[in-house]
Protein backbone atom coordinates (compact mmCIF):
# COMPACT_ATOMS: atom_id res chain seq x y z
CA UNK A 1 0.00 0.00 0.00
CA UNK A 2 1.38 3.36 -1.01
CA UNK A 3 1.93 5.77 1.89
CA UNK A 4 3.81 9.01 2.36
CA UNK A 5 3.86 11.98 4.67
CA UNK A 6 3.28 15.49 3.39
CA UNK A 7 3.91 17.91 6.24
CA UNK A 8 1.28 20.53 7.01
CA UNK A 9 4.04 23.11 6.87
CA UNK A 10 5.60 22.51 3.48
CA UNK A 11 9.17 22.46 4.77
CA UNK A 12 11.27 19.49 5.67
CA UNK A 13 14.62 19.16 7.38
CA UNK A 14 15.61 15.54 7.36
CA UNK A 15 18.70 14.68 9.30
CA UNK A 16 20.37 14.31 12.62
CA UNK A 17 23.86 14.42 14.07
CA UNK A 18 25.30 10.96 13.68
CA UNK A 19 28.57 11.88 15.37
CA UNK A 20 29.68 14.50 17.85
CA UNK A 21 30.27 16.97 15.00
CA UNK A 22 27.45 18.26 12.79
CA UNK A 23 26.84 16.57 9.46
CA UNK A 24 26.81 18.58 6.23
CA UNK A 25 23.59 20.44 5.40
CA UNK A 26 22.39 21.56 1.98
CA UNK A 27 19.58 24.04 1.46
CA UNK A 28 17.04 24.34 -1.34
CA UNK A 29 13.68 25.89 -2.05
CA UNK A 30 11.00 25.87 -4.71
CA UNK A 31 8.49 23.61 -6.36
CA UNK A 32 5.86 21.71 -4.37
CA UNK A 33 5.30 19.35 -7.33
CA UNK A 34 8.34 17.14 -6.46
CA UNK A 35 8.17 17.73 -2.70
CA UNK A 36 6.92 14.22 -1.77
CA UNK A 37 9.70 12.43 -3.63
CA UNK A 38 12.42 14.87 -2.55
CA UNK A 39 11.33 14.25 1.04
CA UNK A 40 11.56 10.50 0.61
CA UNK A 41 14.99 10.73 -1.04
CA UNK A 42 16.26 13.10 1.66
CA UNK A 43 15.21 10.77 4.45
CA UNK A 44 16.93 7.75 2.84
CA UNK A 45 20.05 9.74 1.94
CA UNK A 46 20.38 11.05 5.47
CA UNK A 47 20.19 7.53 6.88
CA UNK A 48 22.97 6.45 4.54
CA UNK A 49 25.28 9.47 4.73
CA UNK A 50 24.28 11.67 7.68
CA UNK A 51 23.87 14.63 5.29
CA UNK A 52 20.81 16.79 5.85
CA UNK A 53 18.60 18.38 3.19
CA UNK A 54 16.58 21.43 4.23
CA UNK A 55 14.00 22.10 1.52
CA UNK A 56 11.31 24.80 1.56
CA UNK A 57 8.39 23.81 -0.68
CA UNK A 58 7.30 27.38 -1.43
CA UNK A 59 6.44 27.12 -5.12
CA UNK A 60 8.56 27.46 -8.24
CA UNK A 61 8.33 31.25 -8.27
CA UNK A 62 9.76 31.41 -4.76
CA UNK A 63 12.48 28.92 -5.62
CA UNK A 64 13.62 30.98 -8.60
CA UNK A 65 13.68 34.15 -6.46
CA UNK A 66 15.69 32.47 -3.71
CA UNK A 67 18.33 30.98 -5.98
CA UNK A 68 18.71 34.31 -7.77
CA UNK A 69 19.12 35.97 -4.35
CA UNK A 70 21.71 33.30 -3.45
CA UNK A 71 19.92 32.46 -0.18
CA UNK A 72 19.83 28.72 -1.03
CA UNK A 73 22.24 26.24 -2.58
CA UNK A 74 19.75 25.22 -5.28
CA UNK A 75 16.35 26.25 -6.53
CA UNK A 76 13.64 23.95 -7.85
CA UNK A 77 11.13 24.84 -10.55
CA UNK A 78 8.56 22.99 -12.63
CA UNK A 79 8.57 25.87 -15.11
CA UNK A 80 11.81 25.48 -17.06
CA UNK A 81 13.78 28.66 -17.68
CA UNK A 82 14.58 29.41 -21.29
CA UNK A 83 18.28 29.33 -22.26
CA UNK A 84 18.51 33.11 -22.54
CA UNK A 85 17.09 33.55 -19.02
CA UNK A 86 19.57 31.02 -17.64
CA UNK A 87 22.49 32.77 -19.35
CA UNK A 88 21.41 36.19 -18.08
CA UNK A 89 21.33 34.92 -14.49
CA UNK A 90 24.45 32.75 -14.71
CA UNK A 91 22.41 29.63 -13.94
CA UNK A 92 22.14 26.12 -15.32
CA UNK A 93 19.15 23.82 -14.94
CA UNK A 94 18.70 20.08 -15.17
CA UNK A 95 15.63 17.82 -15.01
CA UNK A 96 15.32 15.74 -11.84
CA UNK A 97 11.98 13.93 -12.06
CA UNK A 98 8.83 13.77 -14.17
CA UNK A 99 5.20 13.40 -13.19
CA UNK A 100 1.63 14.38 -13.88
CA UNK A 101 -0.59 17.29 -12.94
CA UNK A 102 -4.16 16.07 -12.51
CA UNK A 103 -7.55 17.77 -12.25
CA UNK A 104 -9.36 16.64 -9.09
CA UNK A 105 -13.03 17.08 -8.20
CA UNK A 106 -15.29 16.91 -5.17
CA UNK A 107 -18.68 15.86 -6.58
CA UNK A 108 -20.99 13.74 -4.46
CA UNK A 109 -21.28 10.20 -5.82
CA UNK A 110 -18.42 10.52 -8.34
CA UNK A 111 -15.23 8.59 -7.62
CA UNK A 112 -11.72 8.59 -9.02
CA UNK A 113 -11.50 8.54 -12.83
CA UNK A 114 -15.27 8.30 -13.33
CA UNK A 115 -15.58 11.81 -14.78
CA UNK A 116 -14.19 12.58 -18.25
CA UNK A 117 -13.22 16.10 -19.35
CA UNK A 118 -11.71 17.39 -22.57
CA UNK A 119 -9.10 20.13 -22.70
CA UNK A 120 -11.46 22.74 -24.13
CA UNK A 121 -14.13 21.95 -21.52
CA UNK A 122 -11.56 22.16 -18.72
CA UNK A 123 -10.38 25.52 -20.06
CA UNK A 124 -13.94 26.84 -20.22
CA UNK A 125 -14.56 25.76 -16.62
CA UNK A 126 -11.54 27.83 -15.56
CA UNK A 127 -12.68 30.67 -17.86
CA UNK A 128 -16.00 30.68 -15.98
CA UNK A 129 -17.88 29.85 -19.20
CA UNK A 130 -19.08 26.49 -17.88
CA UNK A 131 -20.51 26.99 -14.40
CA UNK A 132 -22.68 23.92 -13.66
CA UNK A 133 -21.69 20.26 -13.43
CA UNK A 134 -24.66 19.20 -15.56
CA UNK A 135 -23.68 21.53 -18.41
CA UNK A 136 -24.54 19.92 -21.75
CA UNK A 137 -20.88 19.76 -22.83
CA UNK A 138 -19.90 17.85 -19.68
CA UNK A 139 -22.95 15.60 -20.05
CA UNK A 140 -21.97 14.78 -23.62
CA UNK A 141 -18.60 13.50 -22.39
CA UNK A 142 -20.24 11.57 -19.54
CA UNK A 143 -23.54 10.10 -20.80
CA UNK A 144 -23.71 7.44 -18.07
CA UNK A 145 -22.66 9.62 -15.12
CA UNK A 146 -25.28 11.18 -12.85
CA UNK A 147 -24.16 14.81 -12.91
CA UNK A 148 -25.74 17.13 -10.33
CA UNK A 149 -27.27 20.54 -11.04
CA UNK A 150 -24.62 22.12 -8.82
CA UNK A 151 -22.42 25.16 -9.29
CA UNK A 152 -18.76 24.48 -10.06
CA UNK A 153 -16.36 25.91 -7.48
CA UNK A 154 -13.01 26.53 -9.20
CA UNK A 155 -9.81 26.19 -7.15
CA UNK A 156 -6.39 27.33 -8.37
CA UNK A 157 -2.97 28.17 -6.97
CA UNK A 158 -2.56 31.45 -5.10
CA UNK A 159 1.24 31.47 -5.32
CA UNK A 160 3.68 31.57 -8.22
CA UNK A 161 3.73 27.93 -9.20
CA UNK A 162 5.37 25.59 -11.66
CA UNK A 163 2.32 23.36 -11.34
CA UNK A 164 0.28 26.32 -12.60
CA UNK A 165 2.83 26.86 -15.38
CA UNK A 166 2.37 23.25 -16.57
CA UNK A 167 -1.41 23.45 -16.21
CA UNK A 168 -1.76 26.76 -18.07
CA UNK A 169 0.71 25.62 -20.72
CA UNK A 170 -1.66 22.74 -21.46
CA UNK A 171 -4.73 25.00 -21.48
CA UNK A 172 -2.97 27.38 -23.88
CA UNK A 173 -2.40 24.49 -26.30
CA UNK A 174 -5.99 23.20 -26.23
CA UNK A 175 -7.98 26.45 -26.00
CA UNK A 176 -7.59 29.45 -28.29
CA UNK A 177 -9.64 31.56 -25.84
CA UNK A 178 -7.37 30.63 -22.96
CA UNK A 179 -4.27 31.40 -25.04
CA UNK A 180 -5.70 34.80 -26.05
CA UNK A 181 -7.18 35.92 -22.74
CA UNK A 182 -5.06 34.31 -19.99
CA UNK A 183 -1.91 32.65 -21.33
CA UNK A 184 0.82 30.54 -19.79
CA UNK A 185 2.73 31.57 -16.68
CA UNK A 186 3.56 30.60 -13.10
CA UNK A 187 0.90 33.09 -11.96
CA UNK A 188 -2.02 34.32 -14.10
CA UNK A 189 -5.07 36.54 -13.69
CA UNK A 190 -7.68 33.89 -12.92
CA UNK A 191 -11.18 34.75 -14.16
CA UNK A 192 -12.77 33.00 -11.17
CA UNK A 193 -12.11 30.78 -8.19
CA UNK A 194 -10.48 30.24 -4.82
CA UNK A 195 -6.70 30.34 -4.40
CA UNK A 196 -4.78 27.78 -2.36
CA UNK A 197 -1.10 28.00 -1.46
CA UNK A 198 0.93 25.08 -2.76
CA UNK A 199 -0.33 21.76 -4.04
CA UNK A 200 -1.31 21.00 -0.46
CA UNK A 201 -3.43 24.17 -0.25
CA UNK A 202 -5.34 23.34 -3.44
CA UNK A 203 -5.85 19.75 -2.25
CA UNK A 204 -7.21 21.01 1.08
CA UNK A 205 -9.69 23.37 -0.60
CA UNK A 206 -11.00 20.75 -3.02
CA UNK A 207 -11.35 18.21 -0.22
CA UNK A 208 -13.46 20.65 1.83
CA UNK A 209 -15.54 22.46 -0.81
CA UNK A 210 -18.47 20.50 -2.36
CA UNK A 211 -18.74 20.86 -6.14
CA UNK A 212 -15.13 21.98 -6.52
CA UNK A 213 -12.44 21.30 -9.10
CA UNK A 214 -8.70 21.93 -8.76
CA UNK A 215 -5.36 20.72 -10.10
CA UNK A 216 -2.55 19.09 -8.13
CA UNK A 217 0.50 16.92 -8.62
CA UNK A 218 -0.63 13.30 -8.67
CA UNK A 219 1.01 12.30 -5.36
CA UNK A 220 -1.20 14.83 -3.56
CA UNK A 221 -4.31 13.35 -5.18
CA UNK A 222 -3.27 9.90 -3.97
CA UNK A 223 -2.33 11.02 -0.47
CA UNK A 224 -5.61 12.88 0.03
CA UNK A 225 -7.78 10.15 -1.56
CA UNK A 226 -9.09 12.64 -4.12
CA UNK A 227 -11.22 11.95 -7.19
CA UNK A 228 -9.00 12.54 -10.20
CA UNK A 229 -10.59 12.83 -13.65
CA UNK A 230 -9.81 11.24 -16.98
CA UNK A 231 -8.78 13.60 -19.76
CA UNK A 232 -9.20 13.36 -23.52
CA UNK A 233 -5.63 13.40 -24.80
CA UNK A 234 -3.99 14.56 -28.04
CA UNK A 235 -5.11 11.37 -29.82
CA UNK A 236 -8.73 11.73 -28.66
CA UNK A 237 -8.55 8.97 -26.03
CA UNK A 238 -9.92 9.39 -22.50
CA UNK A 239 -6.95 8.41 -20.31
CA UNK A 240 -6.50 8.14 -16.56
CA UNK A 241 -3.59 9.64 -14.63
CA UNK A 242 -1.19 6.74 -14.04
CA UNK A 243 2.58 6.34 -13.95
CA UNK A 244 2.33 4.33 -17.19
CA UNK A 245 0.53 7.18 -18.94
CA UNK A 246 2.94 9.80 -17.57
CA UNK A 247 5.76 7.65 -18.93
CA UNK A 248 4.01 7.44 -22.31
CA UNK A 249 3.94 11.24 -22.51
CA UNK A 250 7.60 11.48 -21.47
CA UNK A 251 8.79 8.75 -23.84
CA UNK A 252 9.14 11.00 -26.88
CA UNK A 253 11.05 13.77 -25.12
CA UNK A 254 14.20 14.62 -27.07
CA UNK A 255 16.38 15.86 -24.20
CA UNK A 256 19.54 15.67 -26.31
CA UNK A 257 18.33 18.57 -28.46
CA UNK A 258 16.72 20.57 -25.65
CA UNK A 259 19.02 23.57 -25.20
CA UNK A 260 19.50 24.24 -21.51
CA UNK A 261 17.27 21.19 -20.92
CA UNK A 262 14.25 23.35 -21.77
CA UNK A 263 11.49 20.75 -22.30
CA UNK A 264 7.69 20.90 -22.14
CA UNK A 265 5.74 17.63 -22.02
CA UNK A 266 2.12 18.81 -22.21
CA UNK A 267 -0.31 17.59 -24.91
CA UNK A 268 2.15 15.01 -26.23
CA UNK A 269 1.13 12.53 -28.97
CA UNK A 270 0.60 8.87 -28.11
CA UNK A 271 -2.44 6.70 -27.48
CA UNK A 272 -1.84 6.52 -23.71
CA UNK A 273 -0.13 9.85 -23.10
CA UNK A 274 -1.38 11.82 -20.10
CA UNK A 275 -1.79 15.35 -21.47
CA UNK A 276 -0.62 17.34 -18.42
CA UNK A 277 2.78 15.76 -17.85
CA UNK A 278 5.80 17.79 -16.83
CA UNK A 279 9.36 17.64 -15.55
CA UNK A 280 10.73 19.33 -12.45
CA UNK A 281 14.10 21.07 -12.65
CA UNK A 282 16.98 21.99 -10.35
CA UNK A 283 18.64 25.39 -10.72
CA UNK A 284 22.25 26.05 -9.68
CA UNK A 285 24.83 28.73 -10.37
CA UNK A 286 27.50 27.87 -12.89
CA UNK A 287 30.11 29.69 -10.82
CA UNK A 288 30.12 28.43 -7.23
CA UNK A 289 31.62 30.47 -4.41
CA UNK A 290 31.45 27.46 -2.06
CA UNK A 291 32.71 24.47 -4.02
CA UNK A 292 32.33 22.04 -1.10
CA UNK A 293 28.64 22.82 -0.67
CA UNK A 294 28.00 22.65 -4.42
CA UNK A 295 29.63 19.22 -4.49
CA UNK A 296 27.38 18.05 -1.64
CA UNK A 297 24.32 19.19 -3.65
CA UNK A 298 25.52 17.29 -6.72
CA UNK A 299 26.33 14.20 -4.63
CA UNK A 300 22.76 14.19 -3.28
CA UNK A 301 21.17 14.47 -6.71
CA UNK A 302 23.60 11.92 -8.17
CA UNK A 303 22.58 9.50 -5.40
CA UNK A 304 18.91 10.27 -6.06
CA UNK A 305 19.26 9.62 -9.78
CA UNK A 306 20.99 6.29 -9.16
CA UNK A 307 19.14 5.05 -6.07
CA UNK A 308 15.81 6.86 -6.06
CA UNK A 309 13.94 5.34 -9.02
CA UNK A 310 12.03 2.75 -6.99
CA UNK A 311 11.03 5.35 -4.39
CA UNK A 312 9.91 7.70 -7.15
CA UNK A 313 7.80 5.06 -8.88
CA UNK A 314 6.16 4.14 -5.57
CA UNK A 315 4.83 7.70 -5.56
CA UNK A 316 3.89 7.53 -9.28
CA UNK A 317 6.64 9.81 -10.51
CA UNK A 318 8.61 8.99 -13.66
CA UNK A 319 12.40 8.69 -13.09
CA UNK A 320 14.74 10.24 -15.61
CA UNK A 321 16.16 7.75 -18.17
CA UNK A 322 19.81 6.73 -17.70
CA UNK A 323 20.87 8.37 -20.97
CA UNK A 324 19.48 11.69 -19.68
CA UNK A 325 21.22 11.25 -16.32
CA UNK A 326 24.52 10.66 -18.15
CA UNK A 327 23.97 13.82 -20.21
CA UNK A 328 23.14 15.86 -17.11
CA UNK A 329 26.23 14.73 -15.21
CA UNK A 330 28.44 15.60 -18.18
CA UNK A 331 26.84 19.06 -18.05
CA UNK A 332 27.71 19.30 -14.35
CA UNK A 333 31.35 18.58 -15.21
CA UNK A 334 31.41 21.14 -18.00
CA UNK A 335 29.39 24.00 -16.52
CA UNK A 336 29.45 23.97 -12.71
CA UNK A 337 32.82 25.40 -11.71
CA UNK A 338 34.67 26.93 -8.78
CA UNK A 339 35.15 30.69 -8.61
CA UNK A 340 38.60 30.08 -10.15
CA UNK A 341 37.15 28.02 -13.00
CA UNK A 342 38.04 24.57 -11.68
CA UNK A 343 35.78 21.54 -12.07
CA UNK A 344 33.58 20.58 -9.12
CA UNK A 345 32.11 17.36 -10.54
CA UNK A 346 34.53 14.99 -12.26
Amino acid sequence: MKKMIIAALATFAFGFAVQAHAAATINGAGATFPYPVYGKWAHAYNKETGVRLNYQAIGSGGGIKQIKAKTVDFGASDAPLKPEALDAAGLMQYPMIMGGVVPVVNIKGIGANQLVLSGDVLADIYLNKITKWNDKRIKKLNPSVNLPDDAIAVVHRADGSGTTWIFTNYLTKVSADWAKDIGNNKAVSWPTGLGGKGNQGVAAFVSKVPGSIGYVEYAYALQNHMSSVRLVNHEGNAVAPTAENFQAAAAGADWAHAKGYYMVLTDQPGAKSWPITGASFILMYKSQANAATAKEVLKFFDWSYKNGSKMAMELDYVPMPKKVIDMVEKTWSAEIRTANGGAIWK
